[in-house]
């Protein structure tokens, strides 16, 4: 179906990752970790399940990324001082010396994809996909093909 959402979703998700995993290649990143980063270099020391919660990626994949970027020298992982059952994620220095590049890497590809829209689209690209978002979160997506 030519007219299908999920379908320009999907092309924009693969491309993203295809853009990223070229332009942060130079820093041994992939698509599976900027996004940890991303979120570490807004507030560091978060927990595993703060990264997983915030991010709507499960708890799996979020351990292999953050295992990933400790081997590559990118975060540390140290436990809590309130609880030590919790892990929080630090940045090292590595990550915070190259944290502008890489940001301005990842940044770029949402300025070439707005390039040609206007604020007042992009603001109603965003709030649509703000629905769409929030009414997932509020489904059970495992009940969802039961409608048919």
């Amino acid at each position: 179906m030519k007219n299908s959402i999920g379908r320009l979703i999907s092309i924009l998700h693969r491309k993203s990752q295809v853009y990223i995993n070229y332009a942060l290649s130079e820093f041994n990143i992939t698509s599976a970790e900027y996004s940890f980063l991303l979120c570490l270099f807004r507030k560091d020391g978060k927990t595993q399940e703060e990264l997983s919660s915030f991010l709507d990626i499960d708890k799996s994949a979020t351990a292999r990324a953050i295992k990933s970027l400790e081997e590559k020298g990118y975060i540390t992982k140290q436990k809590d001082d309130d609880d030590k059952r919790f892990n929080r994620i630090c940045l090292t220095e590595k990550a915070k010396a190259n944290q502008d590049d890489i940001k301005k890497r990842i940044f770029h590809w949402s300025e070439f994809l707005m390039e040609d829209v206007s604020d007042e689209e992009a603001a109603i690209v965003f709030e649509v996909l703000e629905r769409m978002t929030n009414k997932l979160d509020k489904t059970n997506l495992k009940n969802l093909g039961d409608d048919i």
